[in-house]
């Protein structure tokens, strides 16, 4: 590894790295986010087991899709930046494991509810299902945030801190924060997936989630001034803040749209909101990709955690092939299969 007090004078390939890293959880954030803003949902806009098993069915198809690029940015994590990743999965390793356990709980939940036939079984499933869509929005939240804020991490690289540490009033706040980013994002999902008396619905909770994400949004950058170190690159950057104009055209787009029934051009504005969201906090901790609260020489920074250059350039290559084709297939997919759910689209085998 490269030392932090002596940095190499080329850091072409970390800086790509990072931007890369940065891209990756904007559009994971995107495509899962509207998968957990719809479980999320589900309690408020169902009723009986049809109306359930629409909203099972509006994510069916894509949400393991969507759910790879968690993985991917995870493995981003590993492969460029294992120093990083070491400390992120050792110092958060509570906080992390019950994302994951939540995550399964999720996944499992969208075959096993059908396997018996018995209401119980359902709601069990069910709960599990809201459960593991509400608390990874929550857990993804508090964690970027309390990254934003900075972690404890000491000069060898462990984190002092504890979980009930992540719980402070800035990290909620970025709970809170993805909780309503998500659950909009679904909302609109939803509109562009049903009719009848579901979109109207949908619309409906969209319309009350939008001034709600709004005003904590607000209050977030107002905390995140007070709290964390972000803006001191914007200062020096001031081009930097072109950033926040994606949340803001795409929150204002999604206003408008919603106004006239216009679903998928409201979905897309809030996945770009969601993006600029990510990527507003991800400009703001540059170059550091965990960054210390004690020190900020402790950080975890492109400096001091990258792989080796040959390393990087190799993944490189592949993620530059690969990347755009999973993109492609991913929007393909979207597009062929993102057809308005009918009630005989419900009687088929293969349905949830």
């Amino acid at each position: 590894h490269v030392s932090r007090a002596n940095p190499p004078k080329s850091m072409t390939l970390e800086i790509t790295w990072f931007i890369l890293w940065g891209v990756l959880w904007a559009v994971y954030f995107a495509l899962d986010g509207y998968d957990l803003g719809i479980g999320t949902l589900m309690p408020v806009l169902t009723h009986d087991e049809a109306e359930r098993r629409t909203l099972y069915n509006a994510a069916g198809p894509f949400w393991d899709g969507n759910q790879v690029w968690l993985i991917t940015a995870g493995g981003v994590t590993f492969a460029a930046f294992p120093g990083t990743y070491a400390a992120l999965f050792s110092g958060l390793y509570t906080a992390l494991m019950l994302l994951l356990f939540a995550l399964i709980l999720r996944g499992v939940s969208f075959e096993f509810r059908r396997k018996v036939d018995s209401p119980t079984w359902r709601k069990v499933w069910d709960t599990c299902h809201v459960l593991g869509s509400f608390l990874p929005a929550l857990l993804l939240g508090v964690a970027f945030a309390n990254i934003f804020k900075g972690i404890p991490l000491n000069a060898q690289g462990i984190n002092e801190g504890s979980l009930l540490h992540l719980l402070n009033i800035y990290g909620l706040t970025g709970g809170l924060l993805f909780v309503l980013m998500f659950a909009l994002h679904g909302a609109l999902w939803i509109g562009v997936r049903t009719q009848g008396i579901m979109a109207h619905q949908a619309a409906k909770a969209a319309g009350t989630l939008w001034p709600a994400l709004v005003a904590v949004l607000i209050f977030f950058l107002i905390m995140s001034a007070v709290y964390t170190p972000l803006f001191h690159n914007y200062l020096k950057h001031p081009v930097l803040f072109g950033l926040l104009l994606l949340p803001v055209m795409g929150l204002t787009m999604v206003r408008l749209y919603l106004g006239r029934g216009r679903f998928a051009l409201a979905w897309g504005a809030s996945a770009i909101s969601i993006a600029g969201i990510t990527l507003f906090g991800v400009a703001g901790i540059f170059p550091a990709l965990l960054p210390s609260s004690l020190n900020p020489a402790f950080s975890m920074t492109i400096f001091n955690s990258a792989s080796s250059p040959k390393t990087l350039a190799i993944m490189l290559g592949v993620a530059l092939v690969f990347v755009p084709i999973v993109i492609v297939y991913q929007a393909w997919a979207h597009l062929t299969l993102g057809r308005k759910i009918t009630p005989q689209d419900l009687t088929y085998e293969e349905a949830y």
